[in-house]
């Protein structure tokens, strides 16, 4: 095994939202192969742009060492991969890790004697050791920790956040021997300003990633619950939010849809290997099963509202504010927003979306969506706001309303507005 980390070339398999701002980082530093099976990626990066919004065209061409392919062949000079695909899960809320060890297999067709894998992909504890290594052993012919080595650095990304970047976020690293874990640890802090935090295994690594968004998850419903009960006692959740919060260690949690890539996903990788070992966790899936269900609530207490101002429900407009899982990106994975276009649906109503941030092309695909790029004023008989981006923050109310027909009701799920400008808020 190489001695140290500097004489590595590395690979970078997947560049998404996680894969491409790593590559973008060190491939300032020293040679980096950015690997996508997808022709349309790498065709965009190699023209410098980034639909994701990620990466700036300004920091993409300061990787001069970056070079992108949908070859596997070109990995074949490298001796560091770093695994940075998605790990979502299936229709049956199951880990799907198809992408993982697709990624494996390529790499264990190039992987060489003293080469190290490190995986970034969010996995339940032991995934990493149990279902990737032996597919790296497979297709290698090699002996893990004899002849290669394996780390864990879990991703951190936060898709749209412009403060929170690779590189001044805390990198979690890990390696399958101390020696390992040392090298592991040094390549990070190359590119990470504010340090790392060595963990004593993988296991232990993996296990933090996939509690992160696990507690976030279980914080989000308990306020979702508690805003279905002040509901019913006809009191602003937002209000009581803010009142508690003037306490020093109130969490300043908020309810609404959770969706995206890892708060609506991770704890499912959990909750499938404490199942395995014959735990049921009853918290955890309790929570996941209330925030999946705050689309059908929504729609609910709309069709409530519309009903009580004699507004017919079946054969109405109404007009969805945003597509994207969060505010200001163009993220549609796993977003919830669709659970109330769907749940419309459902009630013979016309939804219509309109999100600046989202691909026209990518929601048609994905969700057999068609967001309208300008909304018609004054045709809708209810307008949901479900994203706050900052394009909708800038409206004001009078905006808004200018949508509806002269009796409609304004749903606000996310505190765009005050209590007073709005019919119904969460």
């Amino acid at each position: 095994m190489q001695s140290t980390s500097l004489a590595r070339t590395v690979a970078i398999i997947g560049l998404g939202y996680v894969g491409l701002p790593l590559a973008v980082e060190f491939g300032k530093k020293r040679k980096v192969v950015g690997f996508d099976i997808s022709a349309a990626r790498v065709a965009e990066l190699q023209a410098g742009q980034d639909h994701t919004l990620e990466v700036e065209p300004e920091q993409m061409r300061k990787a001069v060492h970056l070079q992108y392919t949908t070859d596997p062949a070109a990995l074949q000079g490298c001796d560091l991969f770093i695994v940075t695909v998605p790990t979502p899960i299936d229709e049956y809320k199951r880990p799907d890790l198809t992408p993982l060890i697709k990624a494996s297999t390529t790499i264990g067709k190039v992987l060489k004697k003293g080469d190290i894998v490190i995986y970034e992909s969010t996995v339940y504890p032991g995934a990493t050791e149990e279902d990737c290594v032996p597919v790296l052993e497979q297709y290698s012919g090699l002996k893990f920790n004899v002849d290669f080595f394996a780390g864990y650095s879990p991703e951190r990304v936060n898709p749209g956040d412009k403060t929170h970047r690779v590189t001044t976020i805390k990198k979690v690293t890990s390696g399958s021997t101390p020696e390992v874990a040392d090298l592991v640890d040094a390549l990070y802090n190359e590119i990470v300003t504010v340090g790392t935090h060595k963990a004593p295994s993988i296991r232990v690594a993996e296990a933090a990633k996939v509690i992160e968004n696990t507690q976030r998850d279980v914080n989000i419903a308990l306020i979702n619950e508690l805003a279905l009960i002040f509901n019913r006692l006809g009191i602003d959740t937002e209000a009581v939010l803010q009142a508690a919060g003037t306490k020093w260690n109130f969490l300043p949690f908020r309810p609404g849809l959770v969706g995206g890539h890892c708060i609506g996903v991770d704890p499912y990788y959990l909750t499938h290997k404490a199942e395995a070992i014959g735990y049921h966790p009853e918290i955890i899936l309790a929570g996941r099963r209330l925030n999946d269900s705050m689309g059908a609530y929504v729609v609910t207490q709309l069709v409530k509202a519309m009903t009580k101002r004699r507004i017919h429900v079946r054969g109405a407009r109404v007009l969805v504010m945003g597509l994207a899982f969060k505010e200001n990106c163009p993220d549609l994975r796993n977003t919830r927003v669709v659970d109330i276009v769907r749940e419309l649906t459902d009630y013979d109503v016309q939804a219509d979306v309109h999100d600046p941030w989202v691909s026209v092309e990518e929601a048609q695909l994905e969700y057999g969506i068609t967001p309208v790029r300008q909304p018609e004023g004054g045709t809708y008989d209810a307008i949901i706001v479900a994203v706050a981006h900052e394009q909708f923050k800038a409206m004001g109310a009078a905006a808004f309303r200018a949508l509806g027909k002269p009796e409609h009701v304004l749903f606000d799920l996310k505190y765009v507005l005050t209590a007073s400008e709005s019919d119904l808020r969460l």
